[in-house]
Formats: structure tokens, sequence, C-alpha cells
């Protein structure tokens, strides 16, 4: 087969094979297959049939509702007679048969109607109030509901338009006052029942109130595909407290890398250094892990927060600076979040000829003071939470930038900005190590 070359003929000329056989000695026999006629007349096997027909429809100038104007003599005439344009109240023509079924009063009745015609006997459907009935629809679910729910609305409006509603400024005061009862009145537990789960009964109560300590800080939730690091489920891991999450980029490609201590004790000593002075700082070596790719970014996330429980019975806690960070009061203290990411594991290439460059390997960190311009902005979102007068301040200080736009601007060439305390908390700063 291999030595076979195809000729360029056969594009050009069909070759047509002989039948050496002989024809049949006898002619060719029907066979009778008993069936049932009647699977020729289902009203599939003209359906197609009948979608391809054109319908012919003829409808002239008046729609098929001629109307002879010429009977109607007070339309030409000036002094003709109006009563049959115009009958009187007190005296009604009489309706045409077919048409009397109009004006009953079973009509207004939608149950007794069937197909469009008025049925003999009263319907055993019972439908509600502006509900059709259809004899060869079952009743569901949604259809008695639905006419329940109208004769309760109905109810529900004839009672309400019965109500006075004062509306005068003393009486909206009093019902916005009385929408925010005193949280120092006492209450009962146990007569708290939850929603849903009747079995269940509270034990205490918090405040909610905003997490002024972390309210500055952007949060992000990350869900990964599988627990990361190399220890097994059963093992506690106190490392994924303190791991760092890194953007890369490759070729257009973006993706996070992943870098955790070796052992647990160098990342136990790096959360125990955010309460040490500058000077006594370590500095913590992360090792880089594993990289991972994003799955689902959600940039919205309105209904979901960090909550922490706090009982106000923990002792206080030394800053940086040598003061006391007093105990909060008993609460549950919430900070909203910013985004929610679903993390994968990237899949290494090892046919990859070109790496990406920025890659590293170890990150040594440490903490350090913030700047006096971070410390300025950290204060300004804290004001949200801490500032009683944060909107009035807001809006005056968007008017007089709206002020200064439209005004002139001197600028002093020899003026130095002051400096501000650097606040104690503080930020990381990376060394690399390739």
């Amino acid at each position: 087969m291999s030595g076979f070359k195809k000729s360029k003929l056969d594009l050009l000329v069909r070759v047509r094979y002989n039948n050496p056989l002989p024809a049949p000695p006898f002619p060719p026999k029907l066979l009778k297959i008993p069936t049932n006629p009647s699977r020729y007349a289902r009203p599939e096997f003209i359906a197609e049939l009948a979608y391809e027909a054109p319908l012919p429809m003829v409808v002239d100038a008046e729609c098929g509702m001629p109307l002879d104007l010429g009977k109607w003599d007070c339309l030409w005439e000036e002094n003709a007679d109006k009563s049959a344009l115009h009958p009187s109240p007190l005296n009604k023509p009489e309706l045409d048969p077919e048409d009397q079924f109009l004006v009953s009063d079973s009509f207004a009745t939608p149950g007794q109607l069937t197909n469009g015609a008025l049925s003999g006997g009263p319907s055993t459907g019972s439908p509600g109030p502006g509900t059709a009935h259809v004899p060869w629809l079952r009743k569901t679910e949604y259809i008695s509901r639905e006419g329940i729910h109208r004769s309760q609305a109905l109810q529900d409006a004839k009672h309400t338009n019965d109500v006075v509603i004062d509306v005068s400024r003393a009486a909206q005061i009093r019902d916005v006052e009385a929408s925010f009862p005193s949280t120092d009145e006492p209450f009962d537990l146990a007569s708290l029942k939850h929603p849903s789960k009747p079995g269940i009964t509270a034990v205490d109560s918090f405040d909610i109130l905003p997490d002024s300590e972390i309210w500055a800080n952007a949060y992000d939730l990350f869900k990964f595909s599988e627990r990361p690091g190399e220890r097994p489920l059963d093992t506690e891991d106190p490392r994924l407290d303190c791991a760092i999450l890194r953007p890369m980029e490759s070729d257009g490609d973006h993706f996070l890398a992943y870098y955790l201590t070796r052992d647990d004790a160098p990342a136990d000593l790096f959360k125990d250094s955010r309460f040490l002075d500058d000077s006594k700082n370590p500095v913590t070596p992360f090792f880089w892990v594993r990289d991972y790719e994003t799955v689902k970014i959600e940039q919205d996330v309105p209904n979901e927060f960090l909550l922490v429980l706090d009982h106000g019975d923990l002792p206080p806690t030394p800053t940086v600076n040598g003061g006391v960070l007093e105990r909060r009061a008993k609460g549950a203290y919430y900070k909203n979040l910013e985004r929610k990411i679903t993390l994968k594991k990237k899949r290494v290439n090892k046919h990859e000829t070109v790496a990406y460059t920025d890659k590293w390997d170890v990150i040594n960190l440490s903490h350090a003071l913030l700047s006096s311009e971070e410390a300025e902005e950290r204060g300004e979102t804290l004001a949200e939470v801490m500032d009683p007068m944060f909107l009035f301040s807001r809006a005056e200080a968007e008017g007089d930038a709206d002020g200064d736009v439209e005004g002139d601007v001197q600028v002093d060439e020899h003026a130095v900005p002051a400096e501000s305390d650097a606040s104690p908390l503080g930020e990381a700063t990376v060394e690399v190590a390739t």
C-alpha cells in the first residue's frame, strides 16, 4: 500500500463498478404486515402539513364587521329622530337573543364560563374572584393561593380605608421614636423565639456595634478548594492565620502566590510581634508554597460581616508605645467584607519554557510604623464610626472643595508640611531573597 499512488484521473472520471449478480428468477413479493389503520390517522402525521399550508385569511376594510350607516337617518338628516341611535334609558330596545348573556349577572363570574360559553350549572371548582375556571386543568396550589390572597387583599383594603391616619408632625415624630425601643429596658431571654427553630432558646444578648479596632482595615474572604499547606486535615496548623497572598502576573494571566512559614514557632512569634516595640521587632521568613488562581470574585458583599463576640472580661493589652489598651464593653462587633474570592490550585506546566521572572522564593516580613500620610488616611476611615459629626463634616468638606475649585488658589512655595505622630498600628515591609 505504501507504493500505491493515487491517480489524478479519479478526481475527473467516476469509476463505475458492474454488478455481476443475475436478476432474481421470480417477481418481487409484497408481505402483508398486520397493523392498526388508526395509527395513520393521528394528528402528528398532518401537523407539519398544517404548519406549512398558509391560512387564507381574507380581511376586508371593515375587519369582518360590516357597519351600514344608512340605517340611521339621523346621521344624514338634521331634524331626524335620534332615538334609534341614542335610545332613552327609560325605553331600552330589546337585545338580540345571542347577546342576552353579555348583560346577565352570571357573566361577571368567570367560573360560570367554559371555553367562552355560559355553562348550564354552577361551577364545581369554586374559583376565587378574578381566577378563570379551566375544567381540563388541575387546580394547583398556585391557583388556589391566588384566589385566597386576592380576597384577603380586598378585605384588608376595606379595613384600611376606614382607618384615619394622623400625618401631623408630632405624630410622625412619635411613630419614629416608637420604632426605636430603648435597649436599656430589661427583657426576658426566655420570651425570645427563633423564627424557624422553635427548639432553640437564647442564652445571652449582645449589643451590635461597629468594630473600631479593625474598621480602617479592608478584609477579603478567600475560599480554598482544599486546605492549603501540606499538613493533614486532622492536624492543627497555626501557620494559616498569618499566610501571605501576593498578586502575580505572567503573560496576562493573573494569579496569587501563597507563602507560609516553615514551622509553628516563627508564625507564633510573628503574631506576637504586633505588640512589641519597633526596635525589638523580629524579621520572619515566609517561604513560597504554591500558586493559586481565582475562580470567582464577588465585588459586592452587602450582607456578610466579620463578627466578634466580646464578653468584655479580657485583661488590658499593652501597646507598642508603652500604653495600655483598655478592654471595650461587652458586645458583638462587626466589620463588613470588601470581596469574596474563590481560589483553586494553579496547574503546574512542566513544559512551560518561560517562567514568570517576578517570583519570590522567600519573603522576610517585619512590622513598621505607619507614615504620616497612612496615619491620616486611617484616621479619616475611623471617623466613620468614631466621629458623631462625620456626615456633617464630610458635607462641609465637599462644599469647601467646590468653593476652592471655583476661586483662586495661592501656594506658598516655602511652606513645610507639618509632621504628625505615627500610629502604633503597623504595616509590613518586605525584603526579597531570591
